[in-house]
């Protein structure tokens, strides 16, 4: 589908949120409730952590999709962050999911030097497995019994997409480089601290 754009929630969005949410495919995909309150997305999306980048695609001035991004707040795990997205059910299979997740591969990638983006999926949601890997994301784990979905325990596939730690650190050794000319000796241990 062509048309598709991609903005920054804000809270006057919090309905249209809420009616994606209260689609049967989004909240039996999600661990989302079925019939959410509008009171609860007002509060949500009027009030995002500065550690959340919250989405919204649009298709000929409809909100369509969601998709709310959070790094995470552990100094420890600073370079990783956990997303959760829902397409209204009318525009499932039409490019809304991808061009979400494409925009924040970009925001993490080329914008917050993220090393790692995690999710959690159900086993059975097919459509969902298909596009997180075909941005990259692999499967690392599984739980069972993870969510009780429609009168049952549902399992769920941990996945991430995740930059190669080597290369982080050859970056790192050249950014040492440059700021440490003037001290070879100095330089010749940071480099080989940073290739181990």
């Amino acid at each position: 589908m062509t048309g598709i754009s991609i903005r920054r929630a804000e809270a006057r969005d919090a309905e249209a949120i809420r009616d994606i949410y209260a689609g049967e495919n989004a909240y039996s995909g999600t661990l989302q409730l079925p019939n959410p309150s509008l009171e609860l997305w007002e509060k949500r999306v009027s009030n995002i952590p500065d550690n959340v980048y919250a989405f919204v695609a649009e298709v000929e001035g409809e909100i369509v999709g969601n998709l709310g991004m959070e790094v995470c707040p552990n100094p420890r795990r600073r370079h990783v962050a956990s997303f959760g997205m829902g397409v209204k059910d009318a525009f499932l299979g039409q490019g809304v999911g991808s061009a979400l997740v494409a925009t924040m591969v970009d925001l993490a990638d080329n914008w917050l030097n993220l090393l790692r983006i995690e999710l959690t999926v159900f086993v059975d949601n097919k459509a969902a497995l298909g596009l997180y890997s075909k941005f990259g994301f692999e499967i690392e784990g599984e739980s069972e019994a993870y969510a009780f979905r429609d009168g049952e325990y549902v399992s769920v596939y941990h996945m991430a997409e995740s930059k190669p730690i080597n290369s982080r650190r050859g970056h790192l050794a050249s950014l040492f480089m440059v700021h440490s000319e003037n001290n070879d000796d100095e330089l010749l241990a940071i480099s080989f601290a940073l290739a181990e």
